[in-house]
C-alpha cells in the first residue's frame, strides 16, 4: 500500500522546466516518429548530444540557437578538429564539445576503451587546438565508477608528460545507480577537480520499481537545477520501455510510445498516467485506482 501511495503522489505531479535540461539522442529506426517528441509539444531541451561528431538529421530543421548540438569525439580520431572547423566555417555555432565515450569501460558495455596515453596524445592534436577558437572542452567522460577516477589522473598525468597541459572546461559524469551514490559521486568529482563545471551526460536509476524512479528522477532534477556548478544535464532515456537497457520504468517512452510521467516532467510538462512496461501494454490516463495497481504491479516485478 505505501508503494501504490507513493506511485499516485508521484502521478499527480507537475514538474518544473528548466534550461541545463538536455537529450542523449538514441534514434529509433523502427519508430522514427519518436525522435520528434522530445523537440516538439511541452519540450523545452535546449541542447543535445548524439555520441557522434555530426548533427542528427532528424533534428536537421531545428536552429542552433533554438537546439544546440555538441560534438563527441567518441574515442581516437585524426578528423575530429577538421570536422569541427567544417561544421564552424559552414556557419554552426559550436560552443562545446565533449571526449572519449566511457574510456576506462569495454566495448561490450557501450565504452570506448581507450587507454589514457593513448587518449593524450589524441587530445592534444584535435581537441586542444579547439580551445583557441572560444570553444569549451569536456574531459572524457569516464564511468561512475573507482576505475573512472583513475584514469582520469592517468590521462593527465600522460598530457603532462608530453609537455601539455590538457584543459578540461567542464567534467561530463554518468551514474547508474540510487541519489545518494550519485550525489556522492558528484561531491568527489568536484572535489577532486576543484572550480570545474560538471555536466550529467548519462544518468537514471536502473532496474528499479516505478516509485523508486519516479522519486530519484525528482529528487535529482531538483538538485541540478539547485547546484549552482552543475551547468548542464541529460537523462538516459530517450525510448520506449520495452526496448531499454536500464529497466522499464526509467524509460521516458511507453512500449506504444507516449510520455510517461518522466518523460513528460523532463519536457516540462505535467504527469500524464501512462505506464511504462516491458511489454506491449502501456496504459493512458488511467483514472483514479486502477492507475496505483498497475503502478503497483510494475514496480513489484522487477523486485520478483
Amino acid at each position: 500500500m505505501l508503494l501504490a501511495a507513493a506511485a499516485l503522489t508521484s502521478a499527480q505531479s507537475t514538474f518544473e522546466r528548466s534550461s541545463k535540461r538536455g537529450l542523449v539522442f538514441v534514434p529509433s529506426e523502427t519508430h522514427p516518429s519518436d525522435n520528434q517528441i522530445w523537440v516538439e509539444g511541452t519540450s523545452d531541451l535546449t541542447w543535445y548530444y548524439n555520441y557522434g561528431v555530426s548533427p542528427s538529421p532528424a533534428y536537421s530543421n531545428r536552429t542552433q540557437s533554438d537546439f544546440e548540438f555538441v560534438p563527441m569525439l567518441w574515442s581516437p580520431s585524426n578528423d575530429f578538429l577538421s570536422s569541427i572547423k567544417t561544421m564552424i566555417s559552414g556557419g554552426r555555432n559550436i560552443t562545446h564539445i565533449m571526449t572519449y565515450n566511457e574510456p576506462d569501460g569495454t566495448s561490450s558495455t557501450g565504452g570506448s576503451d581507450v587507454d589514457p596515453s593513448v587518449a593524450a596524445t589524441n587530445w592534444i592534436s584535435q581537441v586542444e587546438p579547439l580551445r583557441k577558437l572560444g570553444i569549451k572542452t569536456g574531459a572524457p567522460a569516464v564511468t561512475g565508477s573507482p576505475s573512472g577516477f583513475t584514469w582520469l589522473s592517468q590521462f593527465f598525468d600522460a598530457c603532462h608528460s608530453q609537455g601539455t597541459n590538457c584543459t578540461a572546461d567542464f567534467f561530463p559524469i554518468h551514474w547508474y545507480g540510487n541519489f545518494e551514490g550519485l550525489a556522492s559521486h558528484i561531491g568527489q568529482v568536484a572535489g577532486t577537480y576543484v572550480n570545474k563545471s560538471i555536466w550529467i551526460t548519462e544518468y537514471a536509476l536502473n532496474n528499479d520499481t516505478l516509485a523508486n524512479t519516479q522519486s530519484f528522477f525528482n529528487t535529482s532534477a531538483e538538485y541540478f537545477d539547485r547546484i549552482s556548478y552543475i551547468n548542464r544535464y541529460s537523462y538516459f532515456g530517450a525510448f520506449r520501455s520495452d526496448v531499454s537497457n536500464v529497466g522499464p520504468n526509467a524509460a521516458m517512452l511507453t512500449s506504444n510510445g507516449l510520455l510517461t510521467d518522466i518523460g513528460s516532467w523532463y519536457l516540462g510538462g505535467a504527469a500524464t498516467n501512462n505506464i511504462p512496461s516491458a511489454t506491449g501494454l502501456g496504459l493512458r490516463d488511467v483514472p483514479g485506482m486502477i492507475a496505483v495497481l498497475v503502478a503497483s504491479v510494475a514496480g513489484l516485478s522487477l523486485l520478483l
